[in-house]
């Protein structure tokens, strides 16, 4: 891919701002699974990512990976720590982007924890933190980024939520719950946006992930097992935001369901 990039004299890619081939992408849980994939799939193909998480040794170690192959594209990958439980981080994420870049073009909320139980466990503080993390750091990257879509005249807000928007299964009704917000939301984003802003929302089934790893009820971890044994790769999601975000600007992906083909 080729780009009308140049450079300011510290050496940090600044984008032309009439190039839209190369897109500054800020992705959210960049650290693993889905939001790695996604990162490093941007990178690759010109574009200039920030990749935020809180796993600051993990976000170095993708910086590592995908330096050659952003090199070739003409794109960039810079780690970025980042929690979007708090809204001031959120907002300074968004804040660097357009600093470093000029303009953001797109922001791929994919953060997200999974710890399923039974209601019956009472895992209070497991209920409470993915409420935290999968619905208000959603609402964070929205308040950050859309006044800086709607003052550019363009923009692109992506949702990573799931399969669990549309159905709910046993030890999972508050995830379920929290990705059904994620769901609805970004649907009333959508609704609410000016044309120029486009607005998808991503819901995987399984995926390959460290998702299930913050399981900590026994009987889970075990169910889980069984039904983790079909799923896919985190760059099958990667293939669809990247779909989303290629289209031209009057089209507007609504929603993508990805799930393994065996997954009813």
């Amino acid at each position: 891919m080729t780009t009308n990039e140049t450079h300011r004299s510290d050496g940090v890619p600044a984008v032309d701002p009439t190039d839209r081939a190369a897109k500054v992408v800020l992705v959210t849980g960049a650290s693993s699974g889905i939001g790695e994939a996604v990162a490093a799939r941007m990178a690759a193909e010109g574009h200039h990512v920030l990749a935020g998480a809180r796993r600051t040794e993990r976000l170095d170690a993708l910086a590592g990976r995908t330096a050659e192959a952003a090199a070739r594209s003409g794109g960039s990958l810079r780690p970025v720590r980042l929690d979007v439980t708090d809204p001031e981080d959120v907002a300074a994420f968004v804040a660097a982007a357009r600093e470093r870049h000029g303009r953001v073009d797109a922001l791929i909320a994919n953060a997200g924890v999974m710890p399923l139980s039974p209601l019956a466990a009472l895992h209070v503080a497991e209920w409470d933190r993915m409420i935290d993390v999968n619905v208000r750091g959603l609402l964070h990257g929205i308040a950050a980024a859309l006044p800086v879509f709607t003052a550019q005249g363009s923009g692109h807000f992506v949702t990573v939520a799931s399969i669990g928007a549309h159905e709910v299964v046993p030890t999972a009704a508050v995830y379920c719950g929290t990705k059904y917000a994620a769901w609805a939301i970004t649907e009333g984003l959508r609704q609410e946006s000016d044309p120029s802003i486009r607005v998808t929302t991503v819901s995987p089934g399984v995926v390959a992930s460290e998702l299930a790893d913050t399981i900590t009820d026994a009987g889970t971890v075990e169910a889980m097992r069984a039904y983790r044994a079909h799923a896919i790769p985190p760059e099958a999601i990667a293939d669809a935001v990247s779909y989303a975000l290629s289209q031209p600007p009057e089209v507007d992906v609504n929603e993508i369901v990805v799930r393994p083909a065996r997954q009813r």
